[in-house]
């Protein structure tokens, strides 16, 4: 979907997603349930939906040991995403048990407490990063979790202060990792997350965030959230798309008015990666279109985003039909447009 050789660098963590099976059957007196351990975390779940799509991408994520980091690998690979960004670490792979709410949204219960995923390096990172990096998503736990996060953060200042690329953020709260008990063990509070995600918010082109990380962020922005989006790009951002569930996607731009765009409708299996899937085909759509600095992305005409808004809508749509974060390959999406 992307042409020449501009390259979607995903930076995050991998994360193992036990789904529960459904099936009653499985767990009959509700005292043993079964598990399909999947692979996910926000950034492979963004980079396996772009190579899906056929976006050169190569994803940046520290690698941890035991018998579930081969899987990860191998999906990895399987997508056609370029495993050159991968760092074997010797810290466990990351854990999160999924439960499903009557409307398919998750739940989360994370075992993340010295993960491999939160122990970037400045020098690990300087080697991963390809030159021909077009566009660099960040966000998610790895990105305002310590140590790690600030070595994140003076890569993604670095990469806005060159002017060679888009810096994407998406925010992707978990509460209980980013205050609490477990946020403090893992080294966050509230008012700490908030500032990290600041200094990456302050030099972001484009930014993805959901409405329930705006009630964590911004609790007052819920009551106006047309009004929280325009405020959101008035803040220097090139592009900020503001998902809410099944209701329309908020898209704003800095000096031009708000639009509302309607999700495609489907039946839902879950939403388990629908986020970082819409993410996916936004970056797929803007490549294609040749926008790959911010300058071009000021250019680009409302028709045009709002075609790759859609689209990316669309491959959101697509992965909730199926079980955990399972996004559509180019042929699926191509044949979903028909």
């Amino acid at each position: 979907m992307a042409g020449g050789d501009a390259v979607l660098s995903v930076l995050g963590e991998l994360v193992v997603d036990l789904i529960p099976d459904p099936d009653p059957a499985a767990d009959p007196l509700g005292t043993a349930p079964r598990y399909v351990a999947r692979p996910g975390g926000n950034a492979l779940n963004v980079a396996v939906a772009a190579g899906r799509l056929g976006v050169p991408v190569r994803l940046l994520a520290r690698l941890g040991t035991g018998p579930l980091a081969a899987g990860l690998r191998r999906h990895v690979e399987l997508a056609g995403v370029d495993p050159g960004g991968l760092v074997v670490a010797g810290e466990p792979v990351s854990l999160a048990v999924v439960g499903l709410g009557p409307d398919g949204s998750p739940d989360y219960g994370f075992h993340v407490l010295g993960a491999a995923d939160w122990q970037w390096t400045d020098d690990e990172l300087a080697a991963v990063l390809p030159p021909a990096t077009a566009v660099l998503h960040v966000g998610s736990i790895s990105s305002w979790t310590p140590p790690g996060c600030e070595a994140i953060a003076r890569l993604v200042e670095r990469v806005a202060a060159s002017g060679r690329a888009l810096v994407s953020v998406d925010p992707n709260i978990r509460p209980m990792l980013a205050d609490g008990p477990v946020g403090t063990a893992l080294g966050n509070t509230a008012a700490d997350v908030r500032a990290r995600l600041g200094r990456l918010l302050a030099v972001a082109d484009v930014v993805k965030v959901s409405a329930e990380d705006l009630a964590w962020l911004e609790p007052e922005a819920l009551d106006d959230l047309d009004a929280a989006a325009e405020r959101w790009a008035a803040r220097g951002r090139g592009l900020v798309v503001l998902t809410d569930g099944g209701a329309p996607l908020r898209v704003a731009r800095p000096g031009r008015p708000l639009v509302h765009r309607e999700p495609p409708r489907v039946t839902v299996v879950d939403t388990v990666g629908a986020g970082d899937s819409l993410a996916a085909g936004l970056f797929a759509g803007l490549l294609d279109a040749g926008v790959t600095t911010r300058a071009a992305l000021d250019r680009l005409d409302d028709d045009r985003l709002l075609a790759v808004v859609d689209d990316a809508a669309l491959v959101a749509a697509l992965n909730c039909t199926r079980p955990g974060a399972d996004p559509p390959t180019r042929a699926e999406l191509a044949a979903a447009r028909r």
